[in-house]
């Protein structure tokens, strides 16, 4: 059986890419292939991000931040969905073509004050895990509990 493709898009790969990758993957990772890539992906994963989806009980070590230039005419995607208003924007328009084409903008954990970010990243980790949640009945799948 072929597995949708499924990508997720912003700007650094360093946060909420990595965490609905994450999430989907353990939600409904034998009905997709999952991707995520950024548009000037940053080279690494913010510390917060692993550390709220090690207490949601996702273990992201094995993922890294790439550039969306990596599946440039190499992948074929059945569902790009972007996650900030930038990647939006500035994705080649070859993605956004591809599929289906959703956008879910969520904050960037990258521009939360320090003394607040794990807090702050934990939200967005719910808010994603929430519109996974519904993308997925959406689809007719009904997602594994994971915690």
């Amino acid at each position: 059986m072929n597995k949708a493709k499924v990508i997720f898009l912003c700007t650094g790969n360093s946060a909420r890419s990595q965490m609905a990758e994450g999430l989907l993957r353990a939600m409904a990772g034998e009905q997709f292939e999952i991707f995520s890539a950024g548009t000037q992906p940053r080279g690494r994963i913010l510390p917060e991000v692993q550390e709220v989806m090690l207490d949601a009980g996702i273990n992201i070590s094995g993922q890294w931040s790439k550039s969306v230039m990596e599946y440039l005419g190499k992948t074929v995607f059945a569902h790009v969905i972007t996650v900030c208003a930038e990647a939006e924007e500035n994705c080649p328009a070859v993605f956004l073509s591809m599929g289906t084409h959703d956008h879910w903008p969520f904050d960037d954990p990258a521009k939360f004050h320090e003394e607040t970010r794990l807090d702050s990243t934990r939200r967005v980790r719910d808010q994603i895990e929430d519109r996974l949640r519904l993308w997925l009945d959406e689809q007719g799948i009904t997602p594994k509990e994971y915690r």
